[in-house]
C-alpha cells in the first residue's frame, strides 16, 4: 500500500520539529506547493503550522530554506531555525536517515486530513 507522504528533512530539539515532506496520495497535476510541504511541529502543543516556502540555496556543505515565516540553514548534522523578526531562534538535530516514530506519521496524516 502507498504511504500518503514521505518525510525527505527531519530536524528537531526537544521543544520543535521541522519537517519537509511529499504527499505521495495527491494527483499527478496537483500543485508543486501541495506536493511538498514544510511543516513545523511544536512539541509542547503538539500544534503543527505550515511554513510557507519562498526559495532555497544550496551546496556540498549547507542547505537554506527562506519561508514567509523565517530561516532555515542546516547541514548533516545541525540546522539553525530563525523565527521571522528573530523573535526566537532554534538549533536543531537533522534526523537524516532516521525514519519518524509511527506517532509522529499518525499526527502528521491527521493535520494533512490523509
Amino acid at each position: 500500500m502507498k504511504t500518503a507522504f514521505t518525510c525527505l528533512y527531519y530536524l528537531e530539539n526537544d521543544s520543535n520539529c521541522l519537517l519537509e515532506i511529499k504527499r505521495n496520495d495527491l494527483p499527478v497535476n496537483a500543485d508543486i506547493s501541495d506536493v511538498f510541504r514544510w511543516l513545523h511541529l511544536n512539541k509542547q502543543t503538539s500544534e503543527f503550522s505550515p511554513l510557507t516556502f519562498r526559495s532555497m540555496d544550496s551546496s556540498d556543505e549547507v542547505q537554506e530554506r527562506f519561508f514567509d515565516e523565517g530561516y532555515l540553514k542546516f547541514n548533516d548534522q545541525t540546522g539553525t531555525y530563525i523565527e521571522k523578526f528573530n523573535s526566537a531562534q532554534h538549533q536543531l538535530e537533522n534526523k537524516k536517515g532516521t525514519a519518524i516514530s509511527p506517532e509522529l506519521k499518525k499526527a502528521i496524516s491527521q493535520y494533512l486530513g490523509c
